[in-house]
């Protein structure tokens, strides 16, 4: 049986996910599943078992998991103690161009449990303490939603990976230095990000990286969470909101403008992403 694929719809200029000390009972667990996102899963209460790449973990409070994207995975909760845990599922693009020297990889310890084929980390007491204090931030900061709450998630996280990264059971393992974002996959980035208008597609993206469109494909996704189309299309989306607030223009002639040419898909695109419509989205934000 082929294992599930977990969809997200997450936003691509801020691919992050966190269930905050979700209760967890065998009823609402996923059957053997995977998806492209990164994950970590930290234990506050209760026990159970992890499989994880066909290996099986005891689950307790203070256990922490890292589970890399595409790895297979299935959570079983002990029917007399519950688990009490929090996920953090984010895109490696979110963390990975953001460093300030080339010897530190915010995301080398799921390379090295990828690597080494083990997935659980035991963590000394002071670590353990200061992963909850920024696990418990994120939950406050995703339940207040203050101005500037997506930074906040976004340093958390990096003070998390940072612990990893220094943990010594994690940097006795090393490995080679090289990115896990190919330059190609970079270069595709800015040009998308910069125009996402006349980027091009899969295969003028694939030619100009000089890699098939296959494996163009696959890393890419492995990278942002999003296949190629649907990450060109929510950066137009994201085109189109900024037109929808700073300009005039018919919603028709906005479409046009951000690379739509049927008014049908951009109205469902944009539902898709927003919950809203435009013309809901322009009256809500500018109140008109």
């Amino acid at each position: 049986m082929e294992p599930f694929r977990k969809p997200f719809l997450i936003d691509p200029n801020f691919p992050l996910e966190v269930v905050y000390k979700g209760f967890r009972v065998t009823e609402n667990e996923l059957p053997d599943h995977l998806h492209d996102l990164y994950e970590v899963v930290y234990i506050h209460e209760g026990k159970g078992t992890f499989f994880i790449d066909q290996s099986l973990y005891e689950k307790e409070p203070g256990d922490l998991f890292l589970i890399p994207g595409n790895t297979i995975h299935r959570s079983f909760p002990s029917a007399t103690e519950p688990i009490v845990s929090s996920a953090i599922f984010f895109a490696p693009s979110l963390v990975a161009t953001s460093t300030l020297s080339h010897e530190y990889e915010p995301i080398k310890c799921f390379d090295i449990a990828r690597k080494t084929k083990h997935y659980k980390v035991v963590l000394p007491e002071t670590v353990k303490l200061r992963i909850e204090a920024a696990i418990d931030q994120m939950g406050r900061e995703l339940n207040e939603k203050t101005p500037g709450y997506r930074q906040a998630l976004w340093l958390q996280l990096q003070q998390l990976l940072l612990e990893l990264y220094r943990h010594p059971a994690l940097k006795a393992n090393t490995l080679p230095g090289a990115s896990l974002v190919p330059q190609w996959i970079q270069i595709a980035l800015h040009d998308i990000n910069s125009n996402p208008l006349q980027c091009g597609g899969l295969a003028e993206l694939s030619e100009k990286a000089c890699v098939s469109a296959g494996h163009f494909s696959r890393v890419f996704k492995q990278v942002t969470g999003m296949n190629v189309t649907d990450y060109v299309n929510a950066k137009r989306i994201a085109k189109a909101k900024e037109l929808l607030l700073a300009t005039d223009d018919t919603i028709e002639s906005i479409a046009q403008q951000c690379g739509f040419q049927g008014m049908r898909h951009f109205y469902q695109l944009f539902m898709r992403l927003t919950d809203e419509t435009p013309k809901q989205y322009r009256r809500q934000v500018k109140g008109s």
